[in-house]
């Protein structure tokens, strides 16, 4: 399983349309689907990204835990029914929906986040808050973190 890795911060255009860097369109490549699945953070102010079998991975591994968990059927719901599937075009763009690009505060530049097995899609400047309350976060000693 290729990994994404890094940050990227890309220009989005008018119609929504971003290009997906190159190392995670190639991680994507090996998918069943030429493509991305995108759906609303619910940790954060952004974007989640994973590949098709991810997802799969993630519906295999609910339908496991058992069909009577209310908390896993919350999830579920959640996850699956707000995951929008987005087909690369032949230049490795795709057009993210604009109640997505709204949720996450994205306008003109976004920033790809390689997150292992996922990765994020930021407003550039939510991410570098984000990023310095995280190194902040690691930094600090175990007694005095909130």
């Amino acid at each position: 399983m290729s990994l994404f890795l890094s940050s990227y911060e890309n220009r989005i255009d008018a119609k929504g349309r971003v290009s997906v860097p190159a190392s995670y369109r190639a991680a994507l490549n090996n998918d069943i689907f030429s493509g991305v699945v995108l759906y609303r953070s619910f940790t954060n102010k952004c974007i989640e990204g994973l590949s098709m079998s991810r997802m799969e991975q993630l519906a295999d591994a609910s339908s496991k835990k058992g069909v009577f968990d209310n908390a896993l059927d919350d999830f579920s719901a959640v996850l699956f029914a707000n995951a929008r599937p987005l087909q690369f075009d032949v230049t490795g763009r795709i057009v993210i929906p604009n109640d997505l690009l709204k949720y996450a505060g994205i306008k003109n530049k976004a920033v790809f986040v390689g997150r292992g097995n996922s990765f994020q899609i930021w407003n550039p400047d939510e991410f570098r808050i984000t990023q310095e309350k995280s190194l902040k976060n690691l930094h600090m000693p175990k007694s005095k973190k909130r």
